[in-house]
This record gives C-alpha cells, structure tokens and sequence, in this order.
C-alpha cells in the first residue's frame, strides 16, 4: 500500500486519545495483512496534515508501535513496516491493549489484570 493510501480516520469525540487511534488502525491495517513488512508509513508531518492533528500526535503513535518492534525508522527508507511485524503477534498485541484498557476502565489495579490473565492461561 503506498503511503498516500493508508486509510486512518480520527474520531475527535471519541474517548481514546488520537495517538492511539492512529497506533491502533496502523496495528489493524498489519494485522489485515494491508501493510506488510517493508511497506512505508506516510511521514510524521504528511500524517498529521492530513488528519488534522499535531505531529507530536502522530509522533507518539510511531514511537509506541517502534517501541513494540512493530515499525522501524531509517534515515534515508523513512519509516517501514518491520520485519518481525508477525500479524499474529499484531493481533494478540492489539487484544492485550483493548483488555488492559478495559480492565483499567473497570478499575482493576495492574496486578489483578495479571491475575486475571494467569487464570485465563491456566484454563487454556
């Protein structure tokens, strides 16, 4: 997918932050198999233009999905889709998100969300 064609769409009314929608659709669109390793991401400031959001916006949601090893930045390549970006791990990666962010909502404290997840696993 070129880089003009990624389809990202922020809901301002909607509870979740813009950086994580972004973070959250550019996981999908992997997980779709709609980007694929080696893919590049439109710029930072190409991004935020065109949704009408700040680059520090776009900029945090590059950096939390470089920091899972999802995307890569090189200097001269921009930023690409990187090569351990297994869509099964895009998914599950995306479930742990949407359960931890639930669970907090719920007001469970990190540990007991642990717990909950060993329980799950033991019945597995």
């Amino acid at each position: 997918m070129p880089a003009g064609e990624l389809q990202v769409e922020i809901d301002l009314g909607s509870g979740v932050p813009p950086y994580e929608q972004i973070r959250s659709q550019i996981l999908a669109h992997i997980a779709a198999e709609r980007l694929v390793v080696g893919d590049r991401l439109p710029t930072i400031r190409a991004l935020a233009t065109d949704l009408g959001v700040a680059p520090g916006t776009v900029a945090r949601a590059y950096r939390e999905l470089e920091g899972a090893g999802t995307i890569v930045t090189r200097r001269r390549a921009g930023t690409v889709v990187a090569d351990g970006a297994d869509p099964g791990d895009v998914i599950a990666r995306q479930a742990a998100h949407a359960f931890v962010r639930a669970a907090r909502e719920a007001g469970l404290a990190d540990e007991a969300i642990l717990d909950v997840v060993r329980g799950a696993l033991l019945r597995e």
